[in-house]
């Protein structure tokens, strides 16, 4: 599935990889809707559907995951609605296990989100993420979002890789196809990145898994820890 023999970088997305999806999910479809219904007098289902109309009119646009933007095009503090349900910010499944052997086995790794720095820097105060990876970058500190091809590019500016010696990995199919029209060499997709939900298909063209224990041995294999002395 994974050749990790010839990797330098791996390449993590944020939410929906390394942390469960369902966080944003309840955000965006359960707790702002009740919010919003309450500060605009609107009946829960109208402002369900009045917000989702607006969020899926900017899907695949830096504006979709910008908290500024909705900030201003709501009137309402997207950042502190974000940290009233902040408890379930949570790790996915063997996460910590993955990224330590990725540092064990001398792999690079850099989390190369779309997520806002202002909720980004909610979920590192909550988990403590950062620690475990090499470096962070937000789409937002390059103005376009990872959908995006000239991302790629963009992206050598704050974390410089050979694209033949690295692995994208992502919950996001759309992402996962940018990264590889761009020349990344290695994709691998997340098919539960929500808790909550099910399982979703694979791709037919790109290598997916639930977790990461199912990667973990042929890592361990394939890279095997420096001897000491």
């Amino acid at each position: 599935m994974i050749n990790w023999t010839s990797l330098e970088t791996v390449f993590l997305d944020m939410d929906g990889t390394l942390l469960d999806l369902h966080f944003d999910n309840h955000f965006w479809l359960e707790h702002l809707p009740r919010r919003y219904a309450e500060q605009y007098g609107l009946h829960p289902d109208e402002a369900r559907d009045k917000l989702i109309s607006m969020i899926m009119a900017e899907r695949g646009t830096l504006n979709w995951y910008c908290t500024d933007y909705w900030s201003d095009r709501l009137a309402m503090d997207i950042t502190s609605l974000k940290s009233e349900v902040g408890d379930r910010i949570a790790y996915r499944p063997h996460v910590a296990d993955f990224l330590q052997a990725l540092k064990q086995t001398g792999l690079r790794s850099v989390i190369v989100t779309n997520c806002h720095p202002d909720p980004l820097e909610l979920k590192l105060k909550k988990t403590g993420l950062d620690s475990f990876v090499d470096s962070i970058v937000s789409s937002h500190q390059l103005g376009k979002p990872k959908e995006d091809t000239a991302f790629w590019k963009d992206l050598h500016q704050l974390a410089p890789y050979k694209a033949a010696s690295t692995l994208m990995v992502d919950d996001s199919f759309p992402v996962l196809e940018s990264a590889r029209s761009a020349g990344i060499a290695q994709c691998l997709g997340i098919l539960t990145p929500d808790s909550k939900q099910t399982a979703r298909q694979t791709h037919s063209e790109i290598p997916c898994i639930h977790h990461f224990d199912e990667i973990l041995t042929t890592l361990h294999q394939q890279r095997p820890l420096p001897s000491a002395g």
